[in-house]
């Protein structure tokens, strides 16, 4: 397959464009939730989920669930035709974290800004890809 460059500069293989930066945010969403979906899956004696999932009160089964989900969800964001639809399950766990920091585990809004900050990095992760950037010059590695 023979890539040229067109006079915007942009690489035109006859295939979509390469988002360097959305393929960035959702490879770090990825490694960040499979990691702590593994923490949760696989947890240490004194695991800080181990604790915080016995005072949330729902058991643990619920940590292994989670866990499992955000696995799940992590590597679906790697592929751009599943990137949707693990954004969603990884974004509902993120409500679910927001929502127990809150009125769970009475820790506020302090408590509640680590989760809505990764939510804010999935919407961003996947969002890319439903903006209008016909102006962008997108990296083309085909």
């Amino acid at each position: 397959m023979r890539m040229t460059l067109t006079q915007q500069g942009t690489a035109d293989s006859g295939g979509a464009a390469f988002d360097a930066i959305e393929w960035a945010l959702r490879l770090g969403v990825a490694i960040v939730y499979v990691g702590i979906g593994c923490e949760k899956v696989f947890p240490w004696r004194d695991s800080y989920w181990v604790k915080m999932f016995a005072e949330i009160g729902f058991g643990q089964w619920f940590m292994y669930l989670t866990g499992t989900i955000q696995i799940i969800g992590g590597l679906l964001m790697i592929l751009p035709r599943t990137a949707l639809f693990g954004a969603a399950l990884l974004a509902c766990t993120m409500i679910g974290a927001i929502l127990t920091h809150l009125f769970l585990l009475n820790t506020g809004v302090g408590g509640a800004v680590i989760p809505a900050a990764f939510l804010g990095l999935i919407v961003a992760a996947v969002g890319r890809r439903f903006t209008d950037r016909s102006g962008a010059q997108p990296l083309d590695l085909r």
